[in-house]
């Protein structure tokens, strides 16, 4: 920088020369070849520049009272090592400056202040004195100057501009420098001053004082001055970036202390009482190793953050849900299983199978003590009690009780949750459900897992397959809890309208069970023990004695409702009793038995009638078995014949499949048409036309097949097929009769539509065996192989 190093000998301080000019010839003539010699420690004197220095050492105090009193000359150089006290000859420089003293001072501590002026360039020729100073013979040195060199001249301009800016960048330099800067014209003592006050190595400045060449000499201090520049604006950067540092550090500091201020005033710290708290709450905890790693880990970081930190909010959640869970706690299962059945029969009736499941998972778990829960799929229609048997489930065996709907579901995020780094991040539902009920193993219902969804967003159903696969459980994954947790002990119960929506891969980790339809006599009795008494406690009639017999109940039942399960029904029901608490409000008088008039008062006409499937049809119309996803159901089949060339028509929004059965019951009657006496001719003058009512109705499936062929045979033959009959079953072009599903269903909608008769394939057998014969008393039911048999019972004699 533009100042010189102090040392122990000399302080010094390069100042601006009093109007000194160079030497001329003349002058240069009357210099002496012969002066005393002092060696500068850690400087260089250059030509024209003032030098204050404090002399100490004897040689150089000696040296410069033999100068005096000669002419006042003196030859100055640096010495190569700064440490050495006493240098030699070989210790110093051969290229130094001749100086004049210009002032000296005495000091009170007995060294001597001098203020010493270059004026020429020499090189020591021979050392003419050692002791007690020395002398030297010198031989002065010419500066070679360019002549008429604008790059000269572009460099002297480069080496003011660069200085002028280092001036004004460097805190040490008194803004005078710049204006002393400008002033000097002559370029030769520009470069001495400039040199003179660079913070340069010394042998750097020795280098440009024995140049003789003014512009290598020039050049050499421009690369000087650009390092010199760069070390500057380094310098400034890192200090106001230090600056700036402290001061937000310092900003920072005072704040916090003031909080702290504040703190201690209101008397306490959120900050450390919330972590103090998650503590000790976690000395409570059960949990894993691996959890209690994480804790422990995030808890540290909790300490370190201040709460205003947006990070620490997301950290101390996780923590909080970690603390909530329930880790190794479990509900304690009850093993009476005579109680058990006691609570499911009182809260469901019927639903054997169902109950003997529940009962035989129960007594593996009292003989064994411990199992994995099964995944069980209840199927079946709507309004039959799959959800709230799920509840009776759970009171039975003593276990808390949660229930999840997946219908609509289409985001794979609600079961697995979001990353904690998400803002508004939250657990997925399993574990939030888990964590609200504070317990492990509860009974756990997966409600419509048919009607989920699947989008951009995920698929939930492939989620599902980690959660519902009792092998895999055991060590679920969250994406915000951010580890694993064991739900191998939740009793996982899903239900469902039909397993063709659910993918294949989930369905086989399910263990299906198959709920069918009520009949009339169980929705009696289901209205009796449940529907009535809940309807009536809901409508403020409890205190009122009122009565429903039998007969009125069925008629609601066969004349009010379509349907397997008994939403409907309850429906029903919830109008009477308002009808009743409206009288009961207004005072009149109520009847304590509710009469068949009174139901269709308040009902208003029987919306369903049996009479249509009873009563006899022309040639060409069967009756047929269908089934729903609301039960079962009854369905026409209706055939007509006219002029035309052969074509079939098929109409009542008709599947493929149930298409295809239509087609291939006509071929089959194109083939066997003698034995059945129908002319081989007729049909190719014939037009055909099937047609099943109810056309806004979607209709498909391969169980119509001996119905379509019946009602074609009924058609060519003019033969009525006999009343009270009712027929399903899938046929194939040889004739055979195969099996189909639904039959529960189909055989309850024939027996409330008044069917007497039902033809059904052999092998269907054992499926009807299996209802309960009090629901179907009173059907006959027909099995056959082939469809000469159907049309042999169908048909009626001419």
């Amino acid at each position: 920088m533009f100042a010189g190093q102090a040392d122990h000998e000399m302080e010094f301080m390069p100042i601006v020369p009093l109007g000194e000019e160079e030497l001329d010839e003349k002058e240069k003539g009357s210099l002496p070849l012969e002066v005393p010699l002092i060696a500068l420690r850690n400087t260089v004197l250059f030509p024209n520049v003032v030098l204050p220095i404090t002399v100490a050492r004897d040689k150089s105090v000696k040296a410069i009272t033999e100068a005096q009193k000669q002419n006042k000359w003196i030859a100055v150089v640096a010495q190569k090592d700064v440490n050495n006290d006493d240098p030699m000859p070989e210790d110093i420089y051969q290229v130094g400056t001749l100086a004049k003293i210009v002032k000296q001072i005495k000091m009170p501590d007995g060294n001597i202040t001098l203020f010493i002026m270059g004026r020429i360039r020499f090189r020591i020729e021979a050392f003419t004195q050692i002791d007690p100073y020395y002398t030297v013979q010198i031989k002065y040195l010419d500066d070679d100057f360019p002549v008429n060199d604008p790059s000269f001249d572009a460099v002297v301009s480069s080496i003011k501009e660069q200085s002028e800016r280092i001036a004004q960048q460097s805190a040490n330099i008194p803004s005078e420098a710049s204006i002393v800067l400008r002033n000097i014209e002559q370029e030769s003592f520009l470069m001495h001053f400039v040199a003179s006050n660079i913070n340069a190595k010394l042998t750097d400045k020795q280098g440009l004082l024995e140049e003789n060449d003014v512009k290598m000499r020039a050049e050499k201090l421009l690369v000087l001055l650009q390092t010199e520049l760069q070390l500057v604006e380094l310098k400034n950067e890192i200090t106001n970036k230090t600056r700036s540092d402290i001061d937000r550090q310092q900003r920072e500091y005072f704040l916090q202390q003031q909080l702290k201020s504040i703190k201690e005033e209101l008397g306490s710290d959120p900050n450390e009482r919330e972590i103090k708290d998650l503590q000790k709450r976690a000395e409570e905890m059960k949990w894993p190793e691996t959890a209690k790693e994480l804790f422990k880990k995030n808890i540290e970081k909790l300490e370190r953050m201040h709460p205003s930190t947006p990070d620490y909010s997301v950290i101390y959640n996780h923590l909080d849900l970690m603390l909530d869970l329930p880790w190794g706690v479990y509900t304690e299962d009850s093993y009476d299983l005579k109680k058990a059945q006691k609570i499911l029969d009182d809260d469901h009736y019927g639903m054997e199978k169902i109950k003997d499941r529940i009962l035989e998972y129960l007594a593996v778990l009292k003989l064994k003590g411990d199992m994995k829960s099964p995944i069980l799929c209840f199927v079946g229609p709507p309004g039959i009690g799959k959800t709230s048997l799920g509840r009776s489930i759970a009171n039975a065996i003593h276990r808390k009780y949660v229930r999840f709907s997946l219908g609509g579901l289409h985001d794979e995020s609600e079961l697995r949750g979001h990353r904690k780094t998400y803002i508004g991040a939250m657990p997925g539902r399993i574990i939030q459900s888990l964590r609200k009920i504070k317990s492990s193993n509860p009974v756990f219902i997966l409600d419509e897992i048919d009607k989920m969804g699947k989008d951009f967003r995920g698929d939930p159903s492939s989620a599902l397959l980690e959660i519902l696969d009792p092998e895999q459980n055991n060590s679920f994954y969250d994406n915000y809890l951010e580890m694993e947790f064991d739900l191998s002990k939740v009793l996982f119960i899903a239900t469902a309208n039909t397993l063709a929506d659910i993918q294949p891969a989930l369905r086989d980790r399910l263990e299906i069970i198959q709920l069918t339809g009520y009949s009339a006599e169980e929705k009696a009795e289901i209205a009796k023990r449940h529907l009535i008494p809940k309807q009536k406690e809901l409508h403020g009639l409890t205190k009122i004695p009122l009565r429903f017999p039998d007969k009125v109940i069925l008629k609601m039942i066969q004349e009010y409702t379509r349907e397997s399960g008994v939403r409907e029904l309850d429906r029903q029901i919830a109008s009477i009793m308002r009808s009743v608490a409206k009288k009961v409000a207004m005072e009149e008088t109520v009847a304590p038995t509710t009469s068949i008039e009174q139901v269709e008062e308040v009902l208003g006409k029987p919306r369903y009638n049996n009479d249509i499937y009873t009563k006899g049809h022309p040639p060409g119309v069967a009756v047929g078995l269908a089934w729903t996803y609301v039960g079962g159901d009854i369905l026409f089949i209706e055939t007509s014949l006219s002029k035309g060339k052969g074509e079939l028509i098929l109409t009542g929004n008709l599947g493929n499949v149930m298409k295809e059965s239509a087609s291939t019951a006509l071929s089959y009657l194109k083939a066997h048409a003698e034995e059945y006496n129908i002319s081989p001719n007729i049909f190719e003058t014939t037009s055909i036309h099937i047609h099943i009512p109810e056309g806004a109705v979607p209709k498909d499936g391969p169980s119509a097949g001996v119905t379509m062929l019946t009602a074609l045979a009924s058609a060519f033959t003019g033969r009525k097929i006999k009343p009270y009959l009712a027929m399903t079953g899938e046929i194939t072009l040889r004739g055979l009769v195969l099996p189909v599903g639904g039959i529960k269903e189909k055989m309850l909608a024939a027996k409330r539509a008044g069917i007497k008769d039902i033809i059904v394939c052999s092998q269907n057998e054992k499926d009807v065996e299996e209802i309960n014969k009090e629901y179907i008393k009173g059907v006959r039911f027909h099995y056959v192989t082939e469809m000469n048999e159907v049309l042999e019972m169908a048909l009626s004699k001419k």
